[in-house]
């Protein structure tokens, strides 16, 4: 009877060895979740287990003592101790195992959040690098695009005095041109009326000097009359009656007397500087 009673206690501890190293392994599932819930509850799973094991000790102790009398009982006793002792090293095992899988989790989180931020920040100084490169780089198309501006309105302003200095000097020159025309013009009128003048006054000196020269001649043949006779000559200017044709006219003797003259000596000039060589014509 004592024997059995003795059995139905090593069971129990046996079974309650057992449940202490399901408990553990439940608990290590549920750390592998949430590292903070898991760290907590293995710290209680470990004080559970330190006061199971205290119990269990405590049982085993008094098992062992209850089981003095019995080699099959000593052998229940030892079977516990060594479940026992390897529960604690599977719990310790799998505590450690929790423990690096959360620091594992933790840092991987913390190297994700760093990550997280490094990349946002290097971002941020990017879009504002970025940033300033497009408003530098819009304030210098800005400016270049106001230097072409001006640039362009100076060369329109510098072709357009240009083109009015030029459009001046074509007009003063054509105007010097007209003007130099009208001079030359003038000049030119003044000259053939000068000319024509002179011609003129040769004209005129030239029939003063035939006038003369005729007056002279017929003062010499006739003392410059019509009537005049001498031999076969007759008239004003002693012409062969032969030449006048039957005419004696003072129009006709004039006439005779030019035709003559002119016929034979180009001139009464002429006639007149024969006569002093010659005393006749």
């Amino acid at each position: 009877m004592t024997f059995k009673h003795n059995f139905k206690k090593v069971l129990s501890a046996t079974a309650f060895a057992a449940a202490l190293v399901v408990a553990p392994a439940a608990n290590v599932s549920a750390a592998t979740n949430d590292a903070s819930s898991t760290q907590q509850s293995a710290t209680a799973t470990s004080q559970d287990q330190q006061a199971s094991q205290d119990q269990a000790a405590s049982q085993s102790s008094a098992a062992n003592q209850s089981s003095s009398t019995s080699t099959s009982s000593a052998t229940s006793t030892s079977t516990v101790k060594k479940t026992t002792k390897k529960a604690k090293k599977t719990t310790k095992k799998s505590k450690k195992k929790a423990v690096r899988k959360v620091a594992k989790k933790t840092t991987k989180k913390k190297a994700t959040k760093k990550a997280k931020k490094t990349s946002k920040k290097s971002t941020k100084k990017t879009t504002k690098a970025a940033t300033a490169a497009v408003t530098a780089s819009a304030g210098q198309s800005q400016a270049t695009d106001q230097q072409d501006d001006a640039a362009k309105k100076a060369a329109e302003v510098a072709a357009k005095k240009a083109a009015a200095k030029k459009k001046a000097a074509a007009k003063k020159k054509a105007a010097a041109k007209k003007k130099a025309a009208a001079k030359k013009k003038a000049a030119a009128k003044k000259k053939a009326a000068a000319k024509k003048k002179a011609a003129a006054k040769k004209k005129a000196a030239k029939k003063s000097a035939e006038k003369a020269a005729k007056y002279w001649i017929a003062m010499r043949e006739s003392g410059g009359y019509y009537t005049a006779r001498n031999g076969s000559c007759y008239g004003r200017y002693q012409l062969l009656i032969s030449y006048l044709g039957g005419d004696l006219s003072k129009k006709n003797q004039e006439r005779t007397a030019d035709r003559y003259v002119y016929g034979r000596y180009g001139s009464w000039v002429n006639a007149k500087r024969f006569w002093l060589a010659h005393n006749w014509y």
